[in-house]
Parts: C-alpha cells; sequence; structure tokens
C-alpha cells in the first residue's frame, strides 16, 4: 500500500500570545479605593511566525498600543502568557530582562517625542549598542553610519539632531535606532499615521526590503486598513480590547466575517489606492 507523504510540520511561531489581559484599576475617593477596572486589552490571543507580519488593526483606543507596551514589559500584564521562542516574557525576572530587550525593539509613533532632542542623531542610533556592549569606538561609528545608509540617510545624519530632520527622515533614524542591535521582533506601533501617503509608502517599502534582507518579524500596529493591506502576511482586527477576527490577509479583507472588519474595509479604496499609487510611483 503507498502511503503518502506527512507533509512537513509548520515551524513554531516566534511569538505566541495566549489570553492576555491588560487591565487599569479605576480608583475614588481620598482612600483612591479600586472601584472597577478599565479592560484595556481583555483575552487576547494571535501568533507571530518569523520573517513574516502580522497587522493589528482597530480603532484608537481599542488597545493596540497597549499589547504592544504589555509585550516588552513596559505596562504589567494582568494575566495570560506571552511566549517569545517559547519562554514566558512575564515570567523572566526584570534583573534579566536586558537579553530580551536586544531581540524585542519598537518603533514608535510620535518620531519627535521618541528622540531625545539633546542627542545627536549618532549618539541615538549609537545608544542600544553601547547599552548592550556591542560596539566601541571607531566601529560603533562605522555601525552607526551604515545603519544610517541602511535606512535610506546620509552618513553625515549622524553628526545632525532631530529637530533638523522631516518626519519621514525621524522616523528612519527610529527604524536604524531599532535594528541596532539586530533584533528577531520589531513592534512597529502607528509608525506611518502621522506622515503624508507618499512617505508613508517609502516607510513601508523599506521595513519590507529590512525584512527581506534581515529576516526579522513585525507586529505592525495601525488603525489603517489600507497600510496593513500593503505590510502585512496575517492580519487580528481588535475591537474594544478584544480580536474579533484575524486570518490571512487575503482571507480578511476579501471575505470579512465580522462586521466591524468589514466597517473597517468601506474606507480602503480610497486611502489605499493613494498609497498604492504612492508606493508603485517612480
Amino acid at each position: 500500500m503507498i502511503q503518502a507523504t506527512p507533509s512537513p510540520k509548520p515551524p513554531p511561531p516566534l511569538l505566541k500570545v495566549e489570553n492576555l489581559r491588560t487591565y487599569f484599576p479605576l480608583r475614588r475617593g481620598i482612600l483612591q479605593r479600586t472601584c472597577g477596572f478599565i479592560k484595556a486589552v481583555d483575552d487576547v490571543s494571535f501568533e507571530v511566525f518569523r520573517g513574516r507580519t502580522l497587522g493589528l488593526i482597530g480603532e484608537s483606543g481599542c488597545g493596540k498600543t497597549t499589547i504592544g507596551r504589555t509585550l516588552l514589559r513596559l505596562i504589567p500584564s494582568t494575566a495570560g502568557r506571552a511566549l517569545f521562542e517559547g519562554v514566558n516574557i512575564f515570567e523572566i525576572p526584570r534583573s534579566q530582562m536586558r537579553p530580551l530587550r536586544r531581540k524585542m525593539q519598537i518603533i514608535f509613533q510620535d518620531t519627535a517625542g521618541s528622540l531625545n532632542p539633546r542627542m545627536r542623531v549618532g549618539k541615538i542610533v549609537a545608544e542600544p549598542l553601547e547599552v548592550h556592549g556591542l560596539s566601541s569606538g571607531p566601529a560603533l561609528r562605522a555601525q552607526v553610519e551604515d545603519l544610517l545608509e541602511r535606512c535610506g540617510l546620509s552618513r553625515h545624519a549622524a553628526d545632525r539632531y532631530p529637530h533638523e530632520f522631516s518626519g519621514g527622515q525621524r522616523q528612519r533614524i527610529g527604524i536604524a535606532r531599532a535594528l541596532a542591535v539586530k533584533p528577531m521582533l520589531i513592534i512597529c506601533d502607528e509608525p506611518t499615521s502621522a506622515l503624508d501617503v507618499s512617505i508613508q509608502a517609502q516607510i513601508l517599502n523599506l521595513l519590507k526590503d529590512l525584512q527581506d534582507e534581515l529576516g526579522v518579524s513585525y507586529l505592525f500596529i495601525s488603525h489603517d486598513m489600507g497600510v496593513i493591506r500593503h505590510i502585512c502576511d496575517r492580519v487580528a482586527v481588535m475591537q474594544k480590547g478584544r480580536i474579533v477576527e484575524q486570518g490571512d490577509r487575503d482571507q480578511i479583507i476579501d471575505e470579512p466575517r465580522h462586521e466591524y472588519t468589514k466597517s473597517l474595509l468601506r474606507a480602503v479604496p480610497r486611502v489605499y489606492g493613494r498609497l498604492h499609487a504612492a508606493s508603485s510611483a517612480p
């Protein structure tokens, strides 16, 4: 009897989030007693695979950014697990978090507020390398200049201050800083929302090129389905702290099941058409 060859086992996810909850207490009275909780993230589960991009989409205030900051332990979790390479992030002692932070980085939405205005760009990009003891001296300078050029900036940008650059250029500086320690996962927190459409396309194409070159994974947070459609492999739709629908990008976009997903897609033709035209321009 001929037996069918078993299909290869799919690789394990780089990040697996299980039943994540992040609640914020509501306090009242002179004694500030807890009278309830704001359920910013409520029983959320998803996976991010190596070299792939998961888009986390929803309206402002639905808990997307809270998820990203909870995974980096910038905000404490209330319950659930987040397994990074099989290790629960929330069980690692705070004193041992530095090696993990080298593997997980973030690109912030606010390009101005996330860059120290009193530091030159070279120092900003070099800081992660110095903190983790990865480079120093002339080799550090060369590494910083290489990162800036890889992200589409001149090596001379290292000697200037953040306020001397446009919003798109500052976001490239943020990307260079995130890439400095060669992370495995980058949480992209609305990295293009403050940029005009043509600059959005440039930043998205840069992120895709870097992913192809370096194999980095992204958790891409956005409220714009057009942006999600442009860069993500899988999509998780979030509403009021919960994921209401998730799956492959084409399945979510072409055959949405949840009414909230359908409402997000109604905005796509106008926004996505402009984004696609900008990314296709010579």
